[in-house]
């Protein structure tokens, strides 16, 4: 476990200080580089919170990787570079599902002299830099967000509002690790799971994201959203390769079974 390797992942140097303007850098080269993506549990391979194991999977073999992968690779590459970080706990749609969603979502907390910071980058498509912790309205990438305070221990970050996900709710304490693992296994073998039940990557562009959701393949700018569905496996083989960067030759096995379930979602939206 090399930072230096990581650096190199996301095409950055090494800061010269651990600083807001090198916290700010580091993220936006992260996701820049890097895919959100749940392909491993689509695959059928256990997924963990553990960093060497994430490290190799994400460093070494060129993958990206969930909420506990991507932030919590991202974490420890903080700490080997002289940043304050806490790990910390997220719960993405609580305001719907109340807080049965407490620990499905690790977020980090980055003390910094300018103040208390939120370093994410494993919502997927939140904000592409570190976002200050104090109520407000802001915009990142040319999408605009809300930071609201819900109580003395809970914040919600309101995503932007074209969005599937459009709040997580966290706090600034340290995690309870064993939740996190708690609710990563369960995230990846429930049948209720949204990770189990849809495929997904997502990348930011310099223009603004690429999200694969089954067959759906969405460009998303501050200005407009295009979608296309894709046709084939060769077609979602060669997206997952060339749009997110993702050498998995065996994701094409996976096609007729999200064939089935975009003729499932389909149908349930012709329903209702």
């Amino acid at each position: 476990m090399d930072v230096n390797r990581y650096l190199e992942r996301i095409g950055t140097a090494h800061p010269a200080q651990p600083n807001l303007t090198s916290l700010r850098a580091l993220h936006r080269a992260h996701l820049l580089a890097i895919s959100f993506e749940n392909l491993d549990i689509q695959l059928g391979r256990t997924v963990t919170i553990e960093i060497p194991e994430i490290c190799k999977k994400i460093v070494e073999n060129g993958r990206g990787g969930w909420c506990y992968e991507m932030n919590g690779l991202f974490g420890w590459a903080l700490k080997e570079l002289g940043f304050r970080v806490t790990r910390a706990t997220g719960a993405v749609m609580r305001q719907r599902s109340g807080d049965a969603a407490i620990g499905n979502h690790l977020v980090l907390r980055v003390d910094l002299e300018e103040g208390i910071y939120l370093a994410d980058v494993g919502f997927g498509d939140g904000p592409i830099e570190p976002i200050a912790v104090e109520p407000g309205t802001f915009s990142a990438h040319g999408f605009d967000f809300e930071l609201a305070r819900i109580d003395d221990t809970w914040w919600r970050l309101i995503n932007r509002p074209a969005d599937d996900a459009v709040s997580f709710d966290f706090n600034l304490d340290p995690a309870d690790e064993t939740l996190f693992a708690a609710k990563c296994h369960w995230l990846q073998t429930a049948p209720d799971s949204h990770f189990v039940q849809n495929a997904v990557c997502q990348r930011f562009t310099p223009e603004g994201l690429v999200i694969l959701r089954g067959r759906v393949l969405r460009t998303v700018t501050p200005q407009a959203v295009s979608e296309r569905v894709l046709e084939s496996a060769g077609e979602y083989q060669s997206v997952i390769e060339k749009t997110f960067g993702l050498d998995i030759p065996e994701a094409a096995s996976l096609w007729p079974r999200i064939c089935a379930r975009h003729a499932e979602i389909f149908q349930e939206h012709k329903t209702t």
